[in-house]
C-alpha cells in the first residue's frame, strides 16, 4: 500500500508526532509526506528534506493554517499512487473531501478539534487517537482507534542515574513557544514560594519576561540568586532534559504532552497538571500530580476546557522533592523503567498496521458534504473579518 502523510513538516512537535508514524508505517507500506504549502518550510534542512517529501506549493495566506493548493496536492496522489492519507492537524477539511472524491481513504490524527468539528470527523474512514481524553470525544465514531502515545526510548535516554547536582535537586521546565499554554507563569510563581534549595533550569523559545512582563522583577530576582536558568533557544530532539533531575510541567491544556513522554523516557521524576491528558502518563511511583484550582474555556473554543493549577500546592510538591534527594532518585530510575514498559513508540504504533491492514474506504453523504463545506465556509469569513479588523496591515506589511 502506498500511504501519504499530509503535515507540517519543520522543527515543531507536530512534525516529530508524524515523523514517528512514518518510520513505522515504513516497515511495511510504501509512505510519502506532502509538507502543506500554507506554514513553514524545512526545505534543504537535512533533517527533513528528504527524497519521499513533497514541498506542497507555497500559499500565503494568513486565514487558513492548513491551507492546501488542489492541483498540486492531487498531483502528488496521482504522481505516487497514494491509496491511503494520514492527515496531521487538518483543520481545513477541503483536501478530506477531495481524497473522498477520488476514492481515497482517509485517516486523521486527532489533534484539536470543537463542539461543531466533532461530527465532522464522520468523514474520515479512521481516526488514530494517542490519549484516553480524544477516544473519549470520539467514542462514537465506527473506526476510531486507541493508539497510545510513545516516544523515542532509545533517543531520549537518561545521561546520569545520580542527580544533575549533587548539591541541590534540578528542577527542569520546558515553556516551547507558548510559555502561558505551558503554565510557566504558574511554575514561576511557585518556585519563589520555594525555602529549600534547588535549581531549576527553563528552556523557552520565546523571551519569559517579554512573555510575562508582569513577573520580570519575579524572573530577575531567581535569576540573581542563583536558583533560576533561563536558556532561550531552539534545540533539536533529544533536547535539554540532561539538565534537570524533576520535569516540572503545570500546563494548561495539552492535545498530548510530548515534553512530559520525553523527559520522563529521559528518566526525569515528573509534576503534571492533575487533568487529562497530562495525568494520564504520569503515576505515584514516577512522579506528582497538581491539583486543579479552576477549569476555563479557550477563547477559540476548543472542546476541552484549560486549567490553571494551584500554585500553593505545586510549591507543596517543589519543596518535598527539593528536600528529599533519595525520593528523586528512586523516582528517576522508576521513571526510565516506566518509560521502557509504556512509552516505547516503536511497541505502541504497530497498532497501526491493524488500523491500515483493515480500513475500509466509505463515500462522504451529501448531507456530510454541505455540513464540511458550511463549516470551512464559515471559518474562512471568520479569519477574515479578524484579520480585516486587526491584522491586516500587518499583513500587508509582511
Amino acid at each position: 500500500m502506498n500511504i501519504g502523510i499530509v503535515t507540517a513538516w519543520f522543527e515543531r512537535g507536530a512534525a516529530y508526532v508524524s515523523r514517528q508514524f512514518e518510520e513505522i508505517l515504513a516497515e511495511k507500506y510504501h509512505v510519502f509526506i506532502y509538507a502543506r504549502g500554507g506554514e513553514m518550510y524545512a526545505k534543504g534542512d537535512p533533517n527533513w528534506d528528504h527524497a519521499n517529501v513533497t514541498w506542497g506549493k507555497r500559499i500565503n495566506s494568513p486565514f487558513v493554517g492548513t491551507v492546501i493548493h488542489k492541483k498540486d496536492f492531487m498531483r502528488w496522489i496521482a504522481r505516487n499512487n497514494i491509496e491511503a492519507v494520514l492527515f496531521n492537524e487538518q483543520h481545513w477539511f477541503q483536501p478530506v473531501l477531495w481524497c473522498k472524491e477520488a476514492g481515497i481513504k482517509t485517516i486523521a490524527y486527532i489533534d484539536y478539534y470543537n463542539e461543531r468539528t466533532i461530527p465532522l470527523f464522520d468523514v474520515y474512514d479512521a481516526l488514530i487517537c494517542n490519549t484516553k481524553r480524544h477516544s473519549q470525544a470520539f467514542e462514537k465514531h465506527p473506526n476510531a482507534f486507541y493508539v497510545p502515545w510513545g516516544t523515542d526510548t532509545e533517543l531520549f535516554v537518561p545521561r546520569n542515574a545520580d542527580l544533575v547536582n549533587e548539591d541541590a535537586v534540578t528542577f527542569f521546565h520546558s515553556a516551547g513557544m507558548n510559555g502561558v499554554r505551558k503554565g510557566t507563569d504558574l511554575f514561576i510563581r511557585a518556585l519563589s514560594l520555594v525555602g529549600t534549595d534547588h535549581r531549576t533550569i527553563i528552556h523557552t523559545q520565546k523571551d519569559l519576561k517579554d512573555q510575562f512582563p508582569d513577573l520580570r522583577n519575579m524572573i530577575e530576582e531567581l535569576e540573581n540568586s542563583g536558583k533560576l536558568t533561563v536558556i532561550t533557544r531552539t534545540c533539536t530532539a533529544p533536547g535539554l532534559y540532561h539538565l534537570g533531575d524533576v520535569y516540572v510541567y503545570p500546563s494548561r491544556l495539552e492535545g498530548i504532552g510530548l515534553t512530559i513522554a520525553e523527559s520522563i523516557s529521559c528518566g526525569l521524576a515528573c509534576v503534571v497538571s492533575d487533568n487529562p491528558p497530562m495525568n494520564e502518563f504520569v503515576d505515584g511511583s514516577i512522579g506528582d500530580t497538581i491539583p486543579v484550582k479552576r477549569f476555563y474555556s479557550r477563547q477559540d473554543g476548543y472542546y476541552w476546557p484549560q486549567c490553571d493549577c494551584d500554585i500553593a500546592e505545586l510549591a507543596e510538591i517543589l519543596e518535598k522533592y527539593a528536600s528529599d534527594k533519595q525520593l528523586v532518585l528512586t523516582r528517576k530510575k522508576a521513571a526510565r523503567q516506566y518509560a521502557l514498559e509504556h512509552l516505547s513508540y516503536k511497541k505502541n504504533f504497530r497498532k497501526l498496521f491493524d488500523l491500515f491492514d483493515t480500513i475500509r474506504y466509505t463515500a462522504a453523504s451529501e448531507s456530510l458534504k454541505r455540513q464540511i463545506n458550511s463549516f470551512d465556509s464559515f471559518g474562512l469569513k471568520r479569519l477574515q473579518k479578524y484579520y480585516l479588523r486587526y491584522g491586516l496591515y500587518k499583513f500587508i506589511q509582511s
